[in-house]
């Protein structure tokens, strides 16, 4: 799969395309038909399905302030397009002056020019061009135009709507098995593992601590099932011959502020079940949640915690046993 940052990046010999657009934050299931749609267009016209987001979210250039919490990084955002059926995927940047390009500009520009787009793919809520004016109709009429045809596609799952708001609405409600089902896989958080008060360590649950990337959306506080990534894992081990692959745990994780001993600064830790050998600091990391254990307690005595603490490692290795 090819990925470009910007126009410029596309190939100056790059032929026909079939293009869906969007920002498809999550990827979600309503994302996973536009994909799908596309994809089967660009095998019956053999011609390369193209892929097109945005970053930073529209939202923050067109609104500064309002940045949604974000469900996936753009780098996973295009890994999961790739696994989809994209031939390429672009990440435009959205700045101020795209914003203000107007709907015929704006397709003029990117679906035609350069990609020379004979059949595009959008949600029929879609909206293009300078303060949204821009619709499916309109994008049908500049078809007429430009020579390419236009189409909407419901983004539903199940029979009902889906959208990126709503699996953030689950996330934050702490519903990660919903979130699961409107994703068709577990919301992940992923970043940088660093040092924390290793309090874990102390207990006997050594954790990854992780550093998450700005805007992530992160679920309710709370303790959850899921599953520790950690990518090119061998690599880190200093075992270069092994091909980078990547390993996957089982994991207790927990999300608040330690409230048994105070704590005011809000973590994501993750807990490799039966793991006490794991050396991840400085490695980028992903978890994945499965399922909601409990909310964040403060607990009279550390004895306590740990009670708890074995409770729930029993019971993520319940919900996560092959």
């Amino acid at each position: 799969m090819r990925r470009w940052h910007g126009l410029d990046d596309v190939p100056a010999d790059w032929g026909r395309s079939i293009v869906t657009i969007g920002v498809f934050d999550g990827v979600h299931r309503g994302h996973q038909r536009l994909v799908d749609r596309t994809a089967e267009l660009a095998r019956e016209l053999d011609a390369p399905a193209v892929v097109i987001t945005f970053d930073p979210h529209p939202d923050e250039v067109v609104r500064p302030g309002t940045y949604p919490p974000l469900l996936c990084t753009p780098k996973r955002r295009a890994e999961l397009l790739g696994e989809l059926g994209a031939d390429a995927v672009m990440v435009l940047p959205f700045t101020l002056e795209l914003s203000r390009m107007g709907p015929d500009e704006f397709i003029q520009s990117v679906l035609v020019d350069r990609l020379h787009a004979v059949r595009v793919v959008v949600g029929e809520d879609f909206r293009f061009g300078h303060k949204a004016k821009g619709d499916v109709a309109l994008l049908q009429e500049l078809g007429g135009k430009y020579d390419f045809e236009a189409e909407g596609v419901p983004l539903v799952a199940d029979g009902r709507p889906i959208s990126s708001t709503l699996v953030r609405e689950q996330l934050a409600e702490g519903d990660v098995e919903g979130a699961t089902r409107l994703l068709g896989r577990p919301h992940r958080v992923e970043g940088v593992v660093v040092r924390g008060a290793q309090r874990g360590r102390d207990l006997g649950f050594p954790t990854a601590n992780l550093e998450s990337l700005p805007h992530t959306a992160i679920p309710r506080d709370g303790v959850y099932a899921g599953y520790l990534h950690c990518p090119g894992y061998a690599e880190l081990q200093g075992d270069r011959s092994a091909g980078h692959p990547d390993a996957r745990w089982p994991a207790a994780i927990s999300i608040g502020v330690n409230p048994t001993f105070e704590g005011g600064e809000r973590t994501v830790e993750a807990y490799a079940l039966d793991r006490d050998d794991l050396d991840l600091y400085g490695a980028h990391v992903g978890v994945d949640f499965t399922a909601r254990l409990r909310d964040t307690l403060k607990f009279d005595s550390v004895g306590a915690l740990i009670d708890q603490m074995r409770r729930d490692v029993d019971q993520a290795r319940d919900l996560t046993r092959d």
